[in-house]
């Protein structure tokens, strides 16, 4: 009886752990290398070759460099931020999102030490160095930096045609139970743009 019972207890955790695999999320950097039907070769920004399946109805989009003037206050934006010598967070980029994004604030690897916010500008001052922003998100505010090295990026939307060799990828993609990945959307590279997630 015992045996049986610690078997079940190590099935459930099995569908458990099947049911977390299958439901992570990841984010996707790299380079195009092949684009088949429903599915990119991507060579990952850490050296990994991933197959990234495409959903029938994939969403894609283009990055465009934009100004500080795209952005009102009511924006929905994300801005990736750095913490300088004296701890204040400085925005390194700026970019739109769109409405299915949740709000955040917390840890982020597209720059080295980074953090996201994703919230919605409330308020800008200047002051020294730049102008300071105030973000609203759910979980509570933000008053980060900006400077003029400050990158701003809105999105226009792309196709499946512009998903070709050599261009770089974001993505959001999620694993299922056999370890593969689906996109739903996809931002891709045009013009020299990149990225800025």
């Amino acid at each position: 009886m015992k045996r049986l019972a610690i078997a079940a207890i190590g099935v459930v955790s099995l569908i458990a752990s099947s049911t977390l695999l299958a439901q992570a999320n990841v984010r996707v950097r790299g380079t195009i290398g092949e684009v088949g039907a429903d599915a990119l070769k991507v060579r990952s920004r850490d050296g990994r070759d991933i197959e990234l399946r495409l959903a029938p109805d994939l969403q894609v989009s283009v990055p465009k460099k934009a100004g500080a003037a795209d952005f009102k206050p009511g924006s929905y934006i994300g801005v990736t931020s750095v913490r300088d010598a004296g701890g204040r967070l400085v925005a390194k980029r700026v970019h739109a999102l769109g409405p299915q994004v949740p709000q955040m604030h917390g840890a982020w690897d597209s720059i080295p030490g980074s953090t996201m916010t994703n919230a919605n500008l409330v308020a800008s001052a200047r002051v020294a160095g730049g102008s300071e922003i105030t973000l609203k998100y759910k979980d509570g505010e933000q008053k980060i930096l900006v400077t003029p090295e400050t990158e701003y990026y809105t999105f226009g939307p792309g196709s499946r045609d512009d998903l070709k060799p050599g261009e770089t990828i974001f993505a959001g993609a999620r694993v299922d139970g056999e370890g593969r990945f689906m996109a739903q959307r996809v931002v891709v590279s045009k013009d020299g743009v990149k990225p800025p997630q």
